[in-house]
């Protein structure tokens, strides 16, 4: 204990012979963390997005106006035994008709014009287990002889089925390129807090060269002489992640809410929980940069 307690008041004096430049590594920090914190909250809010939008992939199999119970049950029965197929439920064209009118109220003029008739066909609607597998499934459907003869437009039976894959893979390749911005700046701001560190560790180690070599002269153990610095390094650390850590939980306190009033239909609701993990994980983020960032500047400029 009393070894920790010469650390951290050597520390101490660390920090304030170098005050600007540790300042410097704080902050360095601190935005580091901050930044990489935000992406794994936008990360959160992403992948609640694809989840939401993957949840809503179906296959939807138009079928035409003359075709047969039989061929339908046939085919209904064909699907139901595919792979990734969670369910899957017949419209008929009154209700495809009926949804339609529903989803136009606030254009009636529109359903007027249909003047009594119904130009929708009946479908077969398709939910999948897995959203991933929409284009294996659509393209067995496609495959199947039966639904080719029932099809509503038979000259072209993919055109009879339609599913939302297309949308799921544009947002899939907006945010792998998202993240892998991400990836890329907070390396580098990692990369510039090793900087500081190793600076501010470099100057502290000048400014105590005579003392460190009186300690040598006595036999001081190389770990008592790291000491001090680690402690500083760690030091920087957990104040760059306190402080990125009480941003955080403001910004979810305060602004988060705010989002979620604006953009009711975003799932960005994220359970407390995982802001826990989060900020445990800019903590211990934060010490092992401070860690090592000394240990490479002890190891470059003190030869013990």
């Amino acid at each position: 204990m009393s070894s920790f307690a010469y650390f951290f008041s050597e520390s101490l004096k660390g920090f304030a012979r170098n005050l600007s430049t540790a300042l410097g590594s704080i902050v360095t920090i601190f935005l580091s963390l901050l930044i990489i914190g935000v992406f794994l909250i936008g990360g959160l809010v992403v992948d609640n997005i694809v989840n939401s939008v993957e949840d809503k992939v179906s296959i939807t199999a138009y079928v035409s106006d003359d075709a047969s119970q039989d061929d339908i049950d046939a085919v209904e029965n064909y699907i139901t035994g595919l792979d990734g197929v969670a369910s899957i439920d017949f419209t008929t064209k009154d209700q495809a008709l009926e949804k339609f009118k529903n989803s136009m109220t606030s254009n009636p003029e529109i359903v007027d014009q249909l003047d009594g008739q119904n130009p929708l066909p009946a479908s077969i609607d398709v939910q999948l287990s897995d959203a991933q597998m929409v284009e294996s499934v659509a393209s067995q459907i496609e495959s199947n002889e039966t639904f080719q003869k029932i099809a509503d437009n038979a000259n072209d039976p993919s055109d009879s089925l339609k599913y939302g894959q297309k949308t799921v893979d544009r947002l899939f390749t907006v945010t792998n390129y998202i993240r892998t911005i991400g990836v890329a700046l907070v390396v580098l701001l990692i990369f510039i807090a090793f900087v500081f560190i190793n600076n501010t560790i470099r100057l502290s180690i000048l400014a105590r060269r005579k003392e460190i070599a009186i300690m040598r002269l006595v036999g001081a153990s190389n770990n008592f002489i790291r000491g001090p610095f680690l402690m500083e390094g760690a030091l920087h650390a957990i104040i760059g992640a306190g402080l990125a850590i009480v941003l955080m939980e403001v910004l979810r306190r305060v602004a988060l809410p705010q989002i979620q009033n604006s953009l009711p239909w975003l799932p960005i609701n994220i359970p407390g929980s995982d802001f826990g993990l989060i900020y445990l994980m800019l903590l211990v983020s934060g010490l092992v940069i401070g860690l090592l960032g000394s240990a490479l500047a002890m190891r470059r400029y003190l030869k013990v």
